[in-house]
């Protein structure tokens, strides 16, 4: 599976970025691949080169790239429960600073980049993500309903918030099918009804799943909230959705 190291203009600078794609010489849809909270890393790769090997072209950004180029923390290969306090002592200031005002440039820079790639065809793209990336791409969904055909969210940050701009209000902006894949606990139920009565109102094609048996990173392979079955279950909805939605050539 060829894979590719590339640098994305933005406003604020050059984001290194991972790319994966089917190597046929042929234009294949645009998936562009939000990371969790812990950034672009082996697993992220990996979960790139299995989508490509499915026939999409994947971008998977570095989110912190204004702090340096990935791996901008130093991780261990198992983020298990020890290692977690040190780890997020990290990553905590890099999500702080990682405002919505930024996701948003960001964002548009992104899929400019994604969609001006040779091996990417014309038309519709898809954007997911896992965690912190999950709400990120509901984020450029929102902003980009003319670009975006699917998008899918897996463990999410929070979706319901106060602020004014909260992702689930943002959804009558939505052209995109959705499908959002929770753990356990990813969500309150009084959240989740008023993330899903948001989705209806605005007659938007979504289903939101509560993977059984699973916490929160479940599809996270190098943590120890990983699930084999609830990893599974991610890609039994994700390709379907893509399958549906983008136009393979």
């Amino acid at each position: 599976m060829p894979t590719k190291t590339l640098q994305i203009p933005t406003p604020d600078g050059q984001a290194d970025a991972f790319a994966a794609f089917p190597d046929d010489g042929e234009r294949h849809p645009g998936v562009l691949l939000y990371p969790d909270a812990f950034g672009v890393r082996p697993e992220l790769e990996r979960k790139a080169r299995e989508l490509a090997g499915h026939g999409y072209y994947v971008l998977v950004p570095n989110l912190y790239y204004r702090s340096g180029p990935a791996p901008v923390i130093d991780l261990p290969e198992h983020i298990g429960e020890e290692a977690r306090p040190a780890v997020f002592a990290q990553v905590m200031p890099l999500m702080e600073e990682h405002t919505t005002e930024r996701v948003l440039r960001d964002a548009e820079a992104y899929l400019t980049f994604l969609t001006a790639q040779p091996e990417v065809g014309p038309g519709p793209v898809a954007v997911l993500g896992y965690c912190l990336g999950a709400v990120l791409a509901m984020r450029t969904a929102t902003a980009h309903p003319g670009q975006v055909a699917a998008v899918a969210g897996f463990h999410p940050a929070s979706l319901v918030t106060d602020a004014p701009d909260s992702p689930h209000r943002l959804v009558s902006e939505l052209t995109a099918e959705v499908h959002i894949g929770l753990a356990e606990g990813d969500m309150t139920p009084e959240a989740l009804s008023e993330f899903t009565r948001a989705l209806d109102t605005a007659g938007v094609a979504h289903t939101t799943e509560t993977y059984p048996d699973t916490v929160h990173g479940f599809t996270m392979s190098d943590t120890a909230a990983y699930s084999p079955a609830g990893l599974q279950r991610h890609w039994d909805r994700l390709l379907p959705l893509l399958e549906r939605t983008l136009t393979k050539g």
